[in-house]
């Protein structure tokens, strides 16, 4: 209580807390006369990121083994770390996402009344004055709480009162389980869908590096090869976003790479995790990928809803599961994946876990059977959604409001003359990696203050350098605001954590994928954007000269420094140039030119 406040502003993997109180605590109260091999206990500080309310759980593996279901015994910390509570504690998911906050806490409350009336839960405080946020969650643990115990910050008892306390409320406990079994044709339990979220031991900061590895050797025994980092980079954009969309001319590999990344953490098409979606040119409407209702009054689930629905089974919600559009923008991205990228800005943290607002509305779940399965649910933290996309007559073109949302890796240039180094064979993937979990590559920054102090510095220079590029992009409306700084933020702090790339090329990398797909036209205020983002990317180690008033008449003697192939030595950012001086040369033999031309 008198350290987690001051924890939350340091690097959440690897910190003592989180030994406290997974492995620590546990161990500690399994030695206590009261709780017997009958009992599992089980800790969480959060899954990637610090808990809200951290919580310590004791529960008898007879009627339940997970955090999921069942009536359990758990202390739970208020977020100011004022108080923790000693409770007793039911479900409350499920009948609010069935019924509704107002008939689900209706429920609650009753169930409440039937358990104090079948047990005698002594010295314990029966009301509902547990406060342990200022919003949100508080309310629900305030009618999901049957019974508590509080202690005060300051004012906590010694270890044989806690004691105590604990093992009158184990026999509570004991005596309660014993009446469900003998009652085993009334079982109100089985229902119950438990608030705390099941823990997922985070990853290790140092084993990303060696694990990236793992999958490019994966991959290259498929017989694939992809240019240097661009695995790394693949991983870092759907670790700062979970939409990232794949461009560049048919054949190139971007359906095969995303399948293969898959693969190697264990996710395929046949176990479900991997789902190839090809869109159709005549989708106009969220219905094509969500569902709709019929004319029986059922709901019928698009493809992509049936793999949000196996994604957040207890037994799935820590497996990472993929979803591939391929092809996407044969149709508008902006009519059928609207409600898609609507809901994608609603994430926030509840308890450690990413949740976002609902896709469905209730008013299309006509039946209760609708409702149990698709009734609140939004898009899991564990599902990644990743585009493939080629840009010609067939297709159409994203607007900002995409990019924003995305990251877009470009796959237009091929080096043909990669050859296997051995015959393609099927291999297996190493056991380990296709066991880890979704916290490998889900977010653990929502907002830039999740990451803002232990990374202040780099944020700080990384802010600069966007302040500077916006600068030029307002004289052509197309400037970046918030979302787009915290995405590229996030971006070059996982690659600091994780000591993927140096910092410029790594930069190199954002520049190319965030800022200038936001760039097209025909007026001369573009080619002067153009010039000055390719001055910025050449820096001062190469050889090419710079005069921005003659390269305004006539930049041939810039942009053909990479004809044939070519890449001039000592750039700063080497990929970002290329496509400048790409863009510029098709602005000036074309009088158009845009990040999409290929």
């Amino acid at each position: 209580m008198s350290e987690y406040t001051a924890a939350k502003m340091e690097a959440f993997a690897g910190h003592s807390l989180g030994t406290l109180f997974r492995q620590t605590l546990p161990s500690e109260l399994k030695t206590l006369p009261f709780i017997d091999d009958q009992y599992k206990v089980q800790g969480s500080i959060g899954q990637g990121n610090w808990a809200t309310i951290p919580w310590l759980a004791v529960l008898d593996k007879r009627i339940t083994e997970t955090t999921q279901h069942g009536v359990y015994i758990v202390y739970l910390f208020a977020e100011d770390m004022s108080t923790v509570y000693l409770t007793f504690n039911q479900g409350v998911t499920k009948p609010i996402q069935e019924n509704g906050r107002r008939e689900g806490y209706a429920y609650l409350r009753d169930r409440k009344e039937w358990i104090l009336d079948l047990l005698p839960l002594n010295n314990m405080n029966k009301d509902e004055n547990i406060h342990l946020v200022d919003s949100g969650l508080g309310q629900d643990y305030q009618v999901s709480t049957i019974a508590y115990i509080k202690y005060n910050r300051g004012n906590v008892p010694n270890d044989e009162q806690l004691i105590q306390d604990l093992g009158n409320l184990i026999d509570d406990y004991r005596l309660y389980v014993e009446k469900v079994i003998a009652a085993s044709d009334d079982e109100p339990n089985d229902e119950e869908v438990d608030p705390l979220p099941q823990e997922a031991e985070p990853l290790e900061d140092g084993l990303v590096l060696n694990i990236l590895h793992h999958i490019q050797s994966h991959i290259r025994r498929q017989g694939f090869f992809f240019p240097e980092h661009l695995i790394e980079n693949f991983y870092l954009s759907l670790k700062a976003k979970p939409l990232v969309i794949l461009a560049g001319i048919s054949g190139t590999g971007k359906t095969r790479l995303v399948k293969l990344f898959a693969e190697a953490l264990g996710a395929t098409r046949d176990n479900g995790r991997f789902r190839l979606i090809p869109v159709r040119p005549d989708w106009s409407d969220p219905a094509d990928l969500l569902g709709y209702k019929d004319l029986a009054g059922r709901f019928q689930p698009g493809p992509v809803m049936q793999v949000f629905v196996e994604a957040r089974q207890p037994e799935n919600r820590h497996k990472p599961y993929f979803i591939c559009l391929d092809e996407m923008n044969l149709a508008r991205v902006e009519h059928y994946f609207s409600d898609l990228l609507s809901v994608l800005e609603t994430q926030e943290w509840r308890e450690s876990e990413i949740q976002t607002q609902e896709l469905i509305s209730r008013a299309l779940l006509g039946t209760p059977e609708d409702r149990a399965t698709y009734g609140g649910l939004g898009i899991p933290e564990n599902v990644f959604l990743i585009g493939t996309v080629n840009m010609d007559e067939t297709t159409h073109p994203f607007s900002k409001k995409v990019l924003d949302r995305a990251s877009t890796l470009e796959f237009n240039y091929i080096n043909l003359q990669q050859y296997p180094q051995e015959a393609a064979q099927e291999a297996d993937v190493p056991a380990a990696l296709a066991e880890l979990n979704h916290l490998f590559v889900r977010s653990d920054y929502l907002k830039l203050a999740d990451a803002y102090e232990p990374y202040q510095e780099l944020v700080v220079r990384t802010t600069g350098r966007l302040v500077k590029i916006n600068a030029l992009l307002e004289d052509i409306h197309a400037h970046v605001g918030f979302r787009v700084r915290d995405t590229v933020c996030f971006y070059m702090i996982y690659n600091e954590r994780y000591g993927l790339m140096d910092e410029e090329e790594a930069f190199d990398w954002q520049l190319l994928q965030k800022i200038l797909p936001r760039i097209q036209g025909s007026h001369s205020s573009v080619r002067r954007v153009l010039l000055s983002l390719i001055k910025e990317a050449i820096g001062n180690g190469t050889s090419l000269t710079f005069n921005m008033e003659s390269l305004m008449e006539d930049a041939s003697s810039l942009y053909l420094a990479w004809t044939g192939g070519k890449t001039p030595p000592g750039l700063k950012h080497p990929q970002s140039a290329r496509k400048l001086a790409y863009m510029l040369r098709r602005l000036e033999e074309d009088g158009f030119t845009s990040y999409w031309l290929s």
